[in-house]
C-alpha cells in the first residue's frame, strides 16, 4: 500500500518506535490474560493477594497502550500536515498550463476530500496496528495452551477473515466510485456558487442544473456510499457474530470432545472476547485505509510537479535588456497529452524596452495565450524566446518571469501590497497611487494589507493594477484592463496613467479594443486565427477609426 510505503520511507524511525510500543502493549495484554488464567482461574487459594499485582498490570497496560496510540496519532497528524503542505507547494510549482488543463474542481477535491480521507485513515490506523499485533500475540499464547483447539479456532477465524476481506473489497470498489462522484459534485458546487446571479435570473436553467446535473451526481454518490456502508457494516457484524461463535466451538472442543480442560477453554474464551473488539476495530479501519489509498491514487493522477521544499527565488536578469523576442513560437492546448486543441503560431514578435504596445483581436484569436507565452507562464511547443538575441533556457524561465507583472482578465485580487522581493510596499507609494487610481476613499488599508476587497469590478481592477505596479517589474502586461472602467477613468488611464507607467520605467503590453486611444500606442498588433500581425499605415488608421470593423472584415 502506497500509504504505508510512504510512512516507512519518510517516518521510519518514529513508526518503528510506535510499533515497539504497540508490541509492548500487546505483550502486556496477553500477560494480563495469562495472569488471570494462572492466578485467578486455576488458583483458588488467597486470590486477594494477587489483586495488587493484577491492578499494577492493568495500570501499566493502560499507560503503554496510551503511549502507543498517542504516538501513532501524533505521527499521523504530522504526516497529514506534511502531505497537505506538499500538495499545496506542488500545485504552486506546477506549470500554469497543467493547472488550467486540470481545472479547479479536482484540485479543490484533493485538497479537501482526499486530505480528509487520509486524516481519517491515520486516526483509525492505531486500531489496525494494535488489532493486528494483539491478534498475532494472542495466537502465540493460545498455541501454547492447546495447539489442537488453535487449529480449529484458527480455521474458524480464517473463514471469518476471508469473508470479511471479500466484504472489504466491495467497500473498496464502491469507495472508488464515491470519490469520482465527489469530483462531479465539487464541480456542481462551483457552478451553483459561481453562476448564482445567472441562476437567480433564469429559474429554468436553475431547475435543469438541479434536476439533470446535480441530482444525478448526488444520486450516484448516494448509491455508492450506501453500498459502501452496507458492506462495511456487514463486515463488522459478520466478524462480531463469528467471534462469539468461536467461543461456542472452543467449549464444545474442550468439554464435548475432551481436548482440553475447562480452565483452558475459559482462557480461550477470555482471549477471544479480549480480541473481539480489537479485531472488529481493525476490520472497521480497513475501509478508511482503502479510502486513503483511493485518495493517493487520485493525487497521483494529477501529475503535478515534483515536491521541492524550497522556494527558489531566482536573481533577476541584471543587464539592461533592449529586446524580448519570440521567434517562430507555437503553442497548442493539450499537446502534452498528445491531443492538440486550439493553437497559435508560429509567432514572431520583438518587444523593445520602453515601448507601449497595444494588441487587438477577436474572441478566441489567441490574445491571452500569446500573453501567457510572452510572460513565460506557458512553455512554447516549438520556437524560442530570446532576450537581446540570447535564448531563454529552461533553467532561466523563473528569472525571465521576474521581468513581468500582469493584470489578466481573470485576475485574483490578493490582500497584500508587496514591493520588490516580497517586502511590504512603502507608504509613499501607497498614498501616491491610491490617489492616482481614485481609491483614496474606497480602499481600506492597514499598512500594506487590504482590509476589504469587496469592491466593484472596476475598482478591483484598479487595486490589482496597484498591486502590479508595487512589484516594480520591467514589463507591465494588461489584459483588457480598461474594459470595466467608466468612460471618465478610461480617459485618465490612457492619457495620464500610461505615460506615468513609462516614466516609472515600465514597458507596457496592453490588450485593448479602445480604438479611440490607439493613437497613444507606439505599435499596434493584431491576433487573428492564432497568427500575429502588426498594423501599420492605412491598416492602423482604419483600426483606430473602427477597431470592430477591422476585426470583422480583416
Amino acid at each position: 500500500m502506497a500509504l504505508l510505503r510512504l510512512i516507512l520511507r519518510d517516518y521510519r524511525a518514529a513508526f518503528i518506535g510506535v510499533l515497539v510500543a504497540s508490541v509492548a502493549s500487546a505483550a502486556l495484554g496477553i500477560g494480563v490474560i495469562a495472569f488471570i488464567n494462572q492466578r485467578l482461574i486455576e488458583t483458588t487459594a488467597n486470590p486477594l493477594a494477587a489483586m495488587p499485582q493484577f491492578f499494577g498490570l492493568i495500570l501499566l497496560l493502560l499507560a503503554v497502550s496510551l503511549v502507543a496510540q498517542l504516538g501513532l496519532t501524533v505521527l499521523g497528524h504530522q504526516f497529514v500536515f506534511d502531505l497537505r503542505s506538499r500538495l499545496v507547494k506542488r500545485i504552486m510549482d506546477t506549470d500554469i498550463e497543467r493547472i488550467d488543463a486540470l481545472g479547479s474542481a479536482p484540485l479543490l477535491a484533493s485538497l479537501s476530500a482526499d486530505i480528509r480521507n487520509v486524516t481519517i485513515a491515520f486516526v483509525r490506523l492505531p486500531e489496525l496496528v494494535q488489532g493486528t499485533i494483539l491478534t498475532l500475540a494472542s495466537i502465540g499464547y493460545l498455541a501454547w495452551l492447546s495447539p489442537q483447539i488453535l487449529v480449529i479456532t484458527a480455521a474458524w477465524i480464517g473463514l471469518t477473515m476471508a469473508v470479511g476481506a471479500w466484504l472489504v473489497q466491495r467497500v473498496y470498489y464502491h469507495l472508488r466510485h464515491v470519490r469520482d462522484a465527489e469530483d462531479a459534485l465539487q464541480q456542481d458546487y462551483e457552478t451553483v456558487i459561481g453562476g448564482r446571479k445567472e441562476l437567480g435570473l433564469n429559474r429554468d436553467r436553475a431547475r435543469q442544473l438541479f434536476d439533470s446535473v446535480y441530482t444525478e451526481n448526488a444520486r450516484r454518490y448516494r448509491h455508492h456510499i450506501i453500498r459502501s456502508d452496507t458492506f462495511h457494516l456487514s463486515a463488522n457484524n459478520w466478524a462480531n457474530i463469528m467471534m462469539l461463535g468461536a467461543i461456542g466451538v472452543v467449549f464444545f472442543l474442550a468439554n464435548g470432545l475432551g481436548w482440553a480442560s475447562t480452565s483452558v477453554a475459559a482462557t480461550y474464551a477470555l482471549t477471544i472476547l479480549f480480541l473481539r473488539t480489537p479485531m472488529i476495530q481493525a476490520i472497521g479501519a480497513l475501509p478508511t485505509l482503502i479510502n486513503a489509498q483511493v485518495a493517493f491514487d487520485k493525487l497521483a493522477t494529477l501529475t503535478l510537479a515534483d515536491y521541492e521544499p524550497r522556494f527558489d527565488t531566482p536573481a533577476p536578469i541584471k543587464r539592461e535588456w533592449k529586446t524580448i523576442e519570440l521567434r517562430d513560437v507555437t503553442f497548442a492546448y493539450g499537446h502534452a497529452e498528445g491531443d492538440s486543441g486550439f493553437g497559435i503560431g508560429p509567432i514572431n514578435l520583438t518587444l523593445r524596452r520602453g515601448e507601449l504596445v497595444f494588441l487587438i483581436g477577436g474572441n478566441g484569436s489567441g490574445k491571452t495565450t500569446l500573453a501567457r507565452l510572452l510572460t513565460g507562464l506557458y512553455r512554447p511547443v516549438s520556437g524560442e524566446i530570446c532576450i537581446d538575441d540570447v535564448p531563454v533556457r529552461a533553467s532561466d524561465r523563473a528569472a525571465y518571469r521576474r521581468l513581468f507583472t500582469a493584470v489578466f482578465t481573470d485576475f485574483h485580487l490578493f490582500d497584500r501590497l508587496l514591493s520588490v522581493d516580497g517586502a511590504p510596499a512603502s507608504q509613499p507609494f501607497i498614498d501616491d497611487w491610491r490617489a492616482r487610481l481614485g481609491l483614496t476613499d474606497k480602499l481600506d488599508l492597514d499598512g500594506a494589507r487590504i482590509r476589504d476587497t469587496r469592491l466593484s469590478q472596476g475598482q478591483r481592477k484598479r487595486v490589482a493594477l496597484m498591486l502590479a505596479l508595487a512589484e516594480s517589474r520591467d514589463v507591465l502586461l494588461l489584459d483588457e484592463w480598461a474594459a470595466d472602467q467608466d468612460p471618465q477613468f478610461r480617459r485618465v488611464f490612457y492619457r495620464d496613467l500610461l505615460p506615468a507607467f513609462r516614466e516609472r520605467g515600465h514597458t507596457v503590453f496592453a490588450i485593448s479594443h479602445d480604438d479611440s486611444y490607439f493613437e497613444h500606442a507606439d505599435r499596434l498588433l493584431e491576433m487573428r486565427d492564432g497568427r500575429l500581425h502588426e498594423l501599420t499605415g492605412a491598416m492602423r488608421e482604419r483600426a483606430s477609426r473602427d477597431a470592430i470593423a477591422q476585426l470583422h472584415d480583416g
